[in-house]
């Protein structure tokens, strides 16, 4: 499919997938929160997790991919509404959005409504992406942020914020009408936890437990990942 495709409103879409891409190093219950609340809030049918296998704009993770995978996989494996694709993990190529949305669309078809799902601070750099304006010609984009903290056009790069103002809708059933190009953002619930700093703890040999699924953590323990040195 062609990023540049414009949209035609259809009674027979089927309802929204979310698309949940990172690199899950390692994924935690604000990661797992998110997916959830993005459900309930977008009217998703499902959220799709993403592993990143070379995500590009960061440095390589401490763990392999193969690794970060199987904790998504053990993390998401009671909730029907979750799947999992490992296609990025499995590519040799840099994890690039905009190449695996058009994978995406390719696999299902121009008239899926696709949800992008994306953190605040995320979205505020969503302008540095590459080839970033071609996302909205393949996907909505969901925003959440903070409770009381909404996002604000004021607060994005210029070139962002226009296509905020002119995409933007009020609600979520908008979601529907279209499978991709509008921006919606959402408040979910505030959890103070942070890829960061559970690598930091771990790293310092001191407890993660009730950070991250306990499936999760004793796979880290099974493997010593992310041990000092």
């Amino acid at each position: 499919m062609s990023a540049t495709a414009i949209f035609s409103a259809s009674p027979k879409l089927s309802e929204p997938l979310g698309l949940f891409g990172g690199t899950f190093d390692p994924v935690h219950y604000g990661h797992l929160r998110l997916a959830e609340e993005a459900i309930a809030h977008l009217g998703l049918g499902g959220v799709r997790w993403i592993p990143a296998g070379q995500p590009p704009h960061r440095g390589q993770p401490q763990v392999t991919a193969a690794q970060r995978l199987e904790m998504v996989l053990r993390s998401t494996a009671k909730n029907a509404h979750f799947s999992v694709d490992a296609s990025e993990v499995e590519a040799a190529a840099p994890s690039y959005t905009v190449h695996t949305l058009e994978r995406l669309r390719g696999e299902l078809g121009t008239d899926q409504p696709l949800v992008l799902l994306v953190g605040a601070d995320a979205f505020a750099g969503l302008s540095t992406w590459h080839r970033w304006r071609d996302i909205f010609a393949l996907a909505h984009v969901a925003v959440s942020h903070r409770p009381g903290f909404p996002v604000e056009a004021c607060s994005l790069p210029a070139e962002l914020a226009a296509e905020f103002n002119n995409r933007r809708l009020a609600e979520a059933g908008g979601l529907k009408i279209l499978p991709g190009g509008s921006i919606v953002t959402f408040a979910m619930t505030q959890l103070a936890i942070s890829a960061t700093q559970i690598r930091k703890l771990l790293a310092n040999g001191l407890s993660a437990r009730y950070l991250l699924p306990d499936s999760v953590l004793d796979y880290i323990e099974l493997h010593q990942l992310y041990k000092s040195p």
